[in-house]
């Protein structure tokens, strides 16, 4: 298995608890795996695919990346396919015979295709080795993404009796837990459950304001890189995208009222880095399979600590730092309530309560927000500073609290403990809403006593006074507040109460955007940033994700090993025979020239660290703006052509593009208009790109006849997103081609 483990991913070692669980797989054992995003729950079942004699099945809901799954697995030298409704017949029927011959060790296919008959009468006629069932917890009704469809998956005992069957989530309470085990009636299982624990993630919990000058700041500190703002309604969605576009962003909205093909692409431009923000519904979900969104972004309330679990996870899943921030308002807890009360079913609409109760108080903390999490998601976790969350980075300060919980709990008590918290913070603060006029509140004592607080810090006030046992809140559909005999012996007595609170935002260090170093040591930041241009490159001539080439570990691992030879390439971590024989060539051209450009030794030694030059350490989100891509703007600037630049500097043309591409993308001033297609060629790439969109460059290539360069569809498709300062050097004019004549080229 470890042979297997190097030949195709390239690892030398199993993550925790994966080898334990492939070797039960081996055994024939059904499984329940957990583990947390990131945590190699597919090798589980995707390495032993490759040793057992027949078909392993895999069950899985994301039709929309079953193709980049497939993709991925071949990349690796996995032979893999996928049936879903978005094939045709004759497509479909390749598939089939591929299957039956034998040629395929692992397939794709969605709950509902499991369950029609017809498909289970062809699972029958095959050698069904293994059946592994993927996101189990949308088996559970109890659970965030239930589908019926996954209630009906038992029935695969009937049709593939001897197969063991493998079920893993990354997400699930000790009740969904039970449920999965049940539904899919496991024989004996092992279970093997991982900590939920994402240590490369760091949370936080901001008041929500009326601006966006605090997302603002947020996104400023990942420009460039993958975000995910999820917002709670599909007009929100595109408020959002179009206020942050106003502001400078590249950003666009996505939900399910969108038409299919419209979301596809949308999803596609940000899997493959064309769009870095995408404001999204929770439509936007399992269906994203990128490692390296190093931003979630809840701007309205999430309606589960499950679903904020889920949603959050989809950050960081390489392993690398990454930020996780909810903005809480009691506006949008209202907003919630509202909803759960139009619930019909008596039991959901509790349910839905229950979990949205949680979601408030996680919000609510003043202590280790990590620790809420991990303990409701049944795992026991004994530290109280995680260092990781804000609470356990910001610092807190004791405030004598004495005055303004006098006036809190008078408000209560003159306003006849009849009314919720809103209520009672609309007296205090002067509020001339209609019920406090209705009622004649505005002619108490306490009216407007304490308008020099915000809303929220009352509300936080009023979370604090529950947990000290001041105040309770009363049972039904709306809750109010009544003083307890603890609250009104202190206000009898007169006593001083001190609470805590977090240090003024001005006044504390900025913690927020602290990144998590690992173990792994400093790397060039440099050559990560050539490397990264040319897997760019790379990845657009394919039509692929980047990610898919290389992920940023293997990059960074690369950049920090430097290897000079196809021996110490194999050695990067990452990097399998696969990938060795088909993409070892360019990335180690890119490192020698490098090195040489650098004056570094010929041979490398497997280790930069060892080399004795002057070690540029990197955060992982290393920008472009580096020396190297500043002396390329320098010399691309002074009117030379991209062969010429690249010959100057002993780098390929494609990665001189890169380097231009990063350095206009980032802003930073580069004269390049010169380098642009005369206006004819451009004009017809543009025509095209306009038909096909953006990305990826293939089908741009192949509908152009393959007379126009991957050069110069990428220099026009800069351009069209970020137009350059000069004109187009081209001398000859031309009429635009008819966008009709450009199609069927192919045909």
């Amino acid at each position: 298995m470890l042979e297997l483990l190097k030949t195709h991913f390239g690892y030398d070692a199993f993550l925790p608890m994966q080898e334990e669980v492939i070797g039960a797989v081996m055994a024939g054992q059904d499984c329940f795996v957990l583990m947390p995003t990131g945590g190699g729950k597919s090798l589980c079942y995707q390495l032993p695919a490759m040793a057992l004699p027949g078909l392993t099945l895999v069950v899985s809901p994301l039709i929309a990346l079953m193709k980049d799954q497939v993709d991925a697995l071949e990349a690796n030298g996995l032979p893999a396919a996928f049936i879903n409704s978005t094939q045709t017949p004759d497509e479909l029927r390749r598939v089939v015979r591929r299957i039956r011959s034998g040629e395929i060790k692992l397939l794709y296919v969605a709950p509902e295709r499991v369950i029609e008959p017809m498909f289970a009468d062809f699972l029958q006629t095959l050698d069904v080795s293994l059946v592994a069932i993927d996101e189990a917890h949308c088996v559970s009704e109890w659970g965030h993404e239930f589908r019926p469809a996954y209630r009906e998956l038992a029935n695969l005992r009937r049709v593939c009796p001897a197969s063991p069957v493998i079920a893993l989530t990354a997400t699930a309470t000790e009740r969904v837990r039970a449920d999965i085990l049940s539904q899919l009636g496991l024989r004996q299982p092992g279970t093997y459950i991982s900590s939920f624990n994402r240590p490369n993630l760091t949370y936080s919990v901001i008041p929500k304001e009326n601006d966006l000058s605090g997302l603002l700041s947020v996104l400023g500190r990942h420009r460039g890189e993958s975000a995910i703002i999820y917002c709670g309604s599909r007009k929100a969605t595109e408020d959002m995208a179009q206020a942050l576009s106003e502001r400078g962003f590249v950003a666009e909205a996505y939900h399910a009222g969108l038409e299919a093909e419209d979301r596809r692409k949308i999803q596609d431009r940000f899997i493959r880095d064309q769009t870095p923000i995408v404001a999204a519904t929770i439509a936007f979900g399992m269906g994203i399979n990128k490692p390296d969104v190093r931003l979630v972004v809840h701007h309205d309330l999430p309606k589960s600590i499950e679903s904020y679990y889920q949603e959050t996870g989809r950050a960081g899943r390489d392993g690398l730092p990454s930020e996780c921030v909810l903005y809480f308002s009691y506006g949008g807890k209202s907003r919630q309530e509202f909803f759960i009360n139009q619930i019909e079913d008596d039991a959901e609409r509790e349910r839905a309560r229950e979990r949205l109760d949680q979601v408030i108080s996680l919000c609510s903390l003043s202590s280790c927000r990590r620790k809420f999490v991990l303990e409701y998601l049944g795992e026991a976790w004994a530290d109280q500073d995680c260092a990781g969350c804000d609470n356990c980075l910001q610092p807190r300060e004791k405030y004598d609290a004495t005055e303004i919980v006098q006036k809190v709990l008078s408000a209560v008590i003159r306003t006849g403990e009849r009314f919720g918290a809103a209520h009672v913070i609309g007296v205090l603060r002067g509020s001339r809403g209609e019920r406090i006029l209705k009622q004649g509140h505005d002619q108490l004592s306490v009216y407007g006593i304490a308008a020099s607080h915000s809303q929220n810090e009352l509300r936080d006030l009023v979370e604090d006074l529950k947990r000290e046992g001041f105040v309770s809140v009363g049972e039904g559909e709306y809750p109010t507040l009544a003083v307890t005999p603890r609250g009104r012996e202190f206000l009898k007595n007169r006593e001083t109460l001190m609470l805590s609170r977090r240090v003024a935002r001005e006044e504390r260090a900025d913690t927020k955007g602290r990144r998590i170093r690992g173990d792994d040591g400093a790397y060039d930041a440099g050559l990560y940033n050539e490397l990264a241009a040319l897997r760019r490159a790379i990845a657009d001539q394919r039509g692929i994700p980047a990610f898919m080439i290389f992920g940023n570990r293997t990059l960074q691992d690369m950049a920090r090993k430097m290897p000079r030879t196809p021996a110490e390439f194999s050695r990067v971590s990452g990097v399998g025979r696969a990938k060795l024989e088909d993409l070892g060539e360019p990335f180690l051209d890119c490192i020698n020239s490098y090195a040489k450009e650098h004056g570094m030794p010929e041979t490398g030694s497997g280790d930069s660290r060892k080399s004795g030059n002057d070690r540029r350490a990197a955060e992982p989100s290393a920008r472009a703006d580096g020396h190297s891509y500043h002396e390329t703007g320098r010399i691309i600037s002074g009117g030379v052509s991209l062969e010429e630049a690249a010959a100057t500097r002993g780098l390929s043309p494609q990665t001189i593009l890169g380097h231009i591409e990063r350095l206009v993308e980032s802003g930073i001033p580069v004269e390049w208009a010169h380098l642009l297609p005369h206006l004819q060629r451009r004009a017809a790439i543009e025509t095209v790109l306009e038909i096909l969109s953006d990305n990826p460059l293939r089908p741009v290539f192949e509908e152009l006849g393959g007379e126009y360069s991957y050069d110069e569809i990428r220099l026009v498709r800069l351009a069209r997103r970020y137009p350059p300062q000069q004109g187009s050097r081209s001398s000859e004019e031309g009429e635009r081609p008819d966008p009709r004549s450009m199609m069927g080229r192919r045909g």
